[in-house]
C-alpha cells in the first residue's frame, strides 16, 4: 500500500509474520511483437520471458546468469516497470505493481533503483556528473540547493569519489569512477533493491573487482536487496546470496550460491560453471570442461517441451514432449528438468559425474 505522503509503505508485518520478499515475481511473462510484423500477416512473438517466479529478500543478492539472448535484461525492466509485463505478477513489499501506472509509480521507483551496463551512455553527457546524480533529489524535492548539493557530496564520499568529481563532465571520468558515479546516483533515494544489469562488463578486471568490492561493502552499511546480472559466473559467486540460471525466458535452476556451484543440478548450469576459467592445471582437472553444442535457439521459435534439449547431452523422449515442472530439491534449490523425475531420477542429486547419456556413470 501506499502512505498518505505518496510513499510505498515498507513497515514490516506485525506479530512476528514473516516478512514478504522485498520483489517477487510470480509466472512472470513479457513477449514482444517481433520488427517487421503486420496485423496483415500471423505476428512473430519474441518470447522474451515466458513464465519466472524469483523472490529477492531485504540484504540479499541473487545472481542472475545465463547467455546472452536468455532474457535477463527483459526480466529486470519488467521488474522495474520500466516496460509491461505481458502475464503473471510483480510483487514489491507484498503489493501487487504489476499494472500500477502514471502518478502511483512515483512510490516505486523511490524502492527501485537500477545501474546499466555502460556508464557513459547512462549519462547526460552535457550535465556535471554532480548535477546527474542531484537530478532524482531535485525530482523528489529532497531540500534547497545547499542540501541537495550536500548529500550529493555525501554520496561522493560513500562510493569513493571526492567532491571535484562532481564538477566534472561523464567524458572527464573513467569508466569505473562514472560506474561508481551512477552507483551514487541509484543510492540517493536509499532504494531497497538495485538491480545491476551487467555492471561491471565493460571495465578492465582491476576495475572490476574495485567495484564488485564497493557494491559488497555498500551492501552491508545499508541492506538494500540486490538483483545482479551477469553472464561471468566467477563474479556473480563473489557477490551472490542465492543463483538462478535463466535460459531461454525461463529460469531453470536456483540456489545457494555455494550449493549450485558445487553441485549443479542442470545439465545447463553445469555448462556454464564448466566454462569459467580455473588458475591452475589441478583446478582444472577437478571438472572437465562441457561445451554445448549450437546457439541459442530464437525465442521467437523456442523448442517444444524442454528448451534446452536441442543442446543437451542427456536428452530423453520425454524432453520434446513435456515442459519440465520446478522440481524442490532437499537442499532448498529448485530444478526444471527430467533428470529429476524420469530416467535417471536424480531427485535433486547434482549431474556432475554424467557422462552423455541419461544414466548415471
Amino acid at each position: 500500500m501506499t502512505t498518505d505522503a505518496g510513499t510505498l509503505d515498507r513497515t514490516p508485518p506485525a506479530g512476528g509474520a514473516e516478512a514478504a520478499p522485498v520483489v517477487e515475481t510470480r509466472g512472470l511473462v513479457k513477449h514482444y511483437i517481433a520488427s517487421g510484423s503486420s496485423l496483415r500477416r500471423s505476428q512473430r512473438v519474441v518470447k522474451a520471458v515466458d513464465g519466472v517466479d524469483l523472490h529477492v529478500g531485504a540484504g540479499e543478492t541473487l545472481g542472475l546468469v545465463g547467455e546472452s539472448g536468455s532474457g535477463k535484461s527483459s526480466l529486470a525492466r519488467v521488474v522495474l516497470r520500466l516496460t509491461d509485463a505481458t502475464a503473471g505478477s510483480i510483487m514489491l513489499h507484498g503489493r501487487d505493481i504489476t499494472t500500477t501506472r502514471g502518478s502511483s509509480l512515483k512510490p516505486v521507483r523511490n524502492v527501485m533503483q537500477m545501474v546499466f551496463q555502460d556508464p557513459y551512455s547512462s549519462f547526460d553527457p552535457m550535465a556535471t556528473v554532480g548535477d546527474s546524480v542531484a537530478e532524482p533529489l531535485r525530482a523528489r524535492k529532497q531540500g534547497g540547493r545547499n542540501r541537495i548539493n550536500a548529500r550529493v557530496d555525501e554520496l561522493f564520499n560513500v562510493v569513493g569519489l571526492s567532491e571535484t568529481h562532481a564538477d566534472r563532465y561523464p567524458s572527464e571520468l573513467s569508466g569505473g569512477q562514472l560506474q561508481r558515479a551512477a552507483i551514487a546516483r541509484a543510492l540517493s533515494v536509499s532504494p531497497d533493491l538495485l538491480v545491476l544489469d551487467e555492471p561491471v562488463s565493460s571495465l578492465d578486471v582491476s576495475t572490476q573487482a574495485q567495484v564488485i568490492n564497493l557494491l559488497v561493502d555498500l551492501q552491508r552499511e545499508f541492506s538494500f536487496a540486490c538483483l545482479f546480472i551477469s553472464h561471468d559466473l566467477s563474479i556473480v559467486r563473489q557477490v551472490s546470496d542465492r543463483i538462478a540460471v535463466m535460459y531461454l525466458g525461463r529460469v531453470v535452476e536456483t540456489g545457494d550460491v555455494d550449493e549450485v556451484y558445487a553441485s549443479p543440478k542442470h545439465p545447463y548450469t553445469a555448462a556454464l560453471l564448466s566454462a569459467i576459467p580455473k588458475p591452475t592445471p589441478t583446478q582444472r582437472s577437478l571438472r572437465d570442461r562441457i561445451v554445448l553444442q549450437g546457439d541459442i535457439p530464437s525465442p521467437m521459435a523456442p523448442p517444444s517441451g524442454c528448451r534446452f534439449r536441442t543442446r543437451c547431452p542427456y536428452v530423453m523422449d520425454i524432453c520434446s514432449e513435456v515442459d519440465p515442472p520446478a522440481f524442490a530439491a532437499e537442499d532448498g534449490s529448485t530444478v526444471a528438468c527430467h533428470l529429476h523425475t524420469t530416467g535417471p531420477a536424480l531427485a535433486g542429486r547434482t549431474v556432475l559425474g554424467m557422462r552423455g547419456s541419461s544414466r548415471p556413470s
